[in-house]
């Protein structure tokens, strides 16, 4: 076990891992890193905010297609 496996995931760790879980992917040395050394409340707040803006896509991907479907 290096160093780098031994520290807390970053936030950029923490979005990446939430991103790829989404997706249904992760290394598996990603996958301990995480249930090892990260905190649940992390991945639960960017994930969260994750869905947060996948929605707002969404709303805002439907509202620009009705609008030209209407003109």
């Amino acid at each position: 076990m290096n160093d780098e496996d031994k520290r807390s995931p970053s936030l950029l760790d923490v979005t990446r891992s939430v991103l790829w879980g989404a997706l249904g992917v992760q290394k598996s040395e990603n996958y301990k890193r995480d249930f090892t050394h990260g905190k649940a409340w992390q991945y639960i707040v960017v994930g969260i905010i994750a869905i947060m803006v996948f929605i707002g896509t969404m709303i805002t991907i439907v509202n620009i297609v009705i609008s030209n479907a209407a003109a």
